[in-house]
């Protein structure tokens, strides 16, 4: 049996120039890649599926906020008016709180016989239990006032004030709302800041003013990470 002459051993015909069985010189060794056409080996995403980014997770948008359908950063006047609401609610809530107090400190008072022989040790426990009353209504407030701010801003993401003029606390790198450690940040800055007879706290608050970064945060927003947009 015969694989071919002697000139053409494996049965192919011969090119000096090319070898046997090669392409010849100018014609690619691999098909060409037509345009449109997935690469080989790698498949071609579905159409109307989302591009994703790194890992499987969405590509996120750049530069949030401000990015392309990010929300508006608040405007004082609005931050303003949401602790203008707030204050007011709390100011009836403490206002019903103490006169309770002193309603009853005061009845007590009253009780005093003047011709009784301890009736001035009877004023003198009716005052007593009227500063106690008051002392004791201001930590009832304060308390309140810790669990409505940390646990709606934590939870919720905003206070009712900041509800009722369309505002709202987020993350300032996610957009997503701030937990509960962030608000706790949050909220104790001031807390801390109206020790100095209330100089800090108002110094927290209007420290958006300054804040170069176009976010208008607060001092107490860059420690939580957080900043306040509105709808």
């Amino acid at each position: 049996m015969s694989f071919g002459s002697p000139n053409q051993p494996y049965g192919q015909p011969h090119d000096p120039q090319q070898g046997y069985g090669y392409p010849q010189q100018g014609q690619p060794a691999y098909p060409q890649q037509q345009p449109g056409q997935p690469g080989y080996g790698y498949p071609q995403a579905p159409q109307g599926v989302p591009q994703q980014g790194g890992y499987g997770y969405p590509q996120q948008q750049p530069g949030y906020p401000g990015g392309p359908g990010a929300p508006r950063v608040a405007s004082m006047g609005r931050r303003f008016g949401a602790r203008l609401i707030d204050g007011v609610a709390f100011g009836i809530i403490y206002t019903v709180l103490v006169v309770i107090g002193v309603a009853g400190s005061f009845n007590a008072a009253k009780d005093c016989d003047p011709s009784a022989a301890d009736y001035n040790t009877c004023i003198n426990d009716a005052s007593s239990g009227i500063m106690n009353s008051v002392f004791s209504m201001i930590m009832i407030f304060a308390l309140i006032g810790l669990l409505y701010e940390w646990l709606m801003v934590g939870l919720v993401g905003a206070t009712l004030g900041k509800m009722a003029v369309g505002l709202r606390v987020v993350k300032a790198d996610t957009g997503q709302k701030p937990g509960m450690g962030s608000a706790f940040i949050r909220w104790i800055i001031p807390i801390v800041g109206s020790l100095a007879c209330g100089i800090g706290q108002l110094l927290v608050y209007l420290s958006p003013f300054w804040d170069k970064s176009g976010r208008q945060q607060g001092w107490h927003d860059k420690a939580a990470g957080t900043m306040v947009v509105q709808h």
